[in-house]
């Protein structure tokens, strides 16, 4: 009777760890969809910096020719 017992216990632990890693694995396939965002975000914001740091550029230029 012990041991059967004793495999119930083992059977439901096994179960309770199998439902944290599935939980476990949709938490980070969450985390894996804001990352691609952050990395769509920041390449955005790299192409917006260097157009906006290549307007300054036109901009400094035009000011040395006025001189």
């Amino acid at each position: 009777m012990r041991a059967s017992s004793e495999s119930e216990v083992l059977a439901q632990e096994l179960s309770n760890v199998a439902g944290q890693l599935q939980a476990l694995e949709r938490r980070l396939k969450d985390v894996e969809a804001v990352i691609e965002r952050l990395e769509s975000a920041a390449e955005t914001t790299a192409r917006a910096l260097e157009e906006v740091s290549s307007h300054w550029d036109d901009v400094y230029r035009a000011m040395r020719r006025a001189e």
